[in-house]
C-alpha cells in the first residue's frame, strides 16, 4: 500500500534493543518476513540472535547498535520492527551494514525508510566508518525501495552469504556517512 501525499508521515523512533524485546524478535521471525533470508529461525537461533542484539546494544566501542522500531500513536509507542547497524569487512574495508524487519501489519507506510534514516544518523554519529551498506535480495522489491527512499546509492548486484552457507543474489546499496577519522 502506497502512502498518499495527504497521509501524515509516521512518527518513528528507534529505541536501543533490550532484554524486553525478545517477543518482538519472535514476531519478526514470521515466514513472510523471513522469506528472503532463508526462512524462520529456530527458537535456539532466535535466542542466540537476541543475546547478540542485547550485547551489541550495550557495546560503546562503535561496533554498532540494534534497535526496536517504535511507532508513536495516541497511546504511546508500539513496537513494529527491528533495525540496526554493525561492523563488517566488505571488499577489503571496514564498513557498517544495516538490516531491518517491519511487522507485516505495518508495512507500506514509510516506517522502514524513516527507521533507516534514523539508524544512519546513529551510525554517522559514531564517526568510525565512511559507509553504511544494505544488502537486500534482488527479489525483495520492498527492501530495495526502502534503500532508495532512505538515500542509499545502488552500487550493483553481488553474491552475499546469509545465513551462513546460503549464497543470495543481493543488491549492494551504500550510504555515505561522511569522513571517518583518520586511523
Amino acid at each position: 500500500m502506497e502512502r498518499t501525499s495527504s497521509s501524515p508521515a509516521p512518527v518513528v523512533r528507534i529505541v536501543p534493543w533490550s532484554d524486553d524485546d525478545l517477543e518482538l524478535l519472535r514476531r519478526a521471525n514470521a515466514p513472510e518476513l523471513m522469506d528472503h533470508l532463508g526462512g524462520p529461525e529456530s527458537e535456539e537461533q532466535l535466542m542466540a540472535r537476541h543475546d547478540r542484539y542485547v550485547e551489541l546494544s550495550a557495546d560503546r566501542t562503535g561496533r554498532g547498535r540494534m534497535f526496536r522500531i517504535a511507532l508513536a500513536d495516541g497511546g504511546g509507542d508500539r513496537a513494529v520492527g527491528t533495525i540496526g547497524f554493525w561492523e563488517r569487512s566488505w571488499e577489503g574495508r571496514q564498513v557498517y551494514e544495516t538490516g531491518w524487519a517491519v511487522l507485516a501489519g505495518y508495512q507500506g507506510r514509510g516506517i522502514a525508510a524513516a527507521a533507516a534514516v534514523a539508524v544512519a544518523e546513529q551510525a554517522r554519529a559514531e564517526r568510525k566508518h565512511r559507509h553504511l551498506h544494505a544488502y537486500p535480495s534482488v527479489d525483495n522489491a520492498a527492501s530495495n525501495a526502502v534503500c532508495r527512499k532512505a538515500g542509499f546509492t545502488l552500487i550493483g548486484e553481488c553474491d552475499f552469504e546469509y545465513p551462513p552457507g546460503r549464497v543470495l543474489l543481493t543488491n549492494d546499496w551504500r550510504l555515505d556517512l561522511g569522513p571517518a577519522p583518520a586511523p
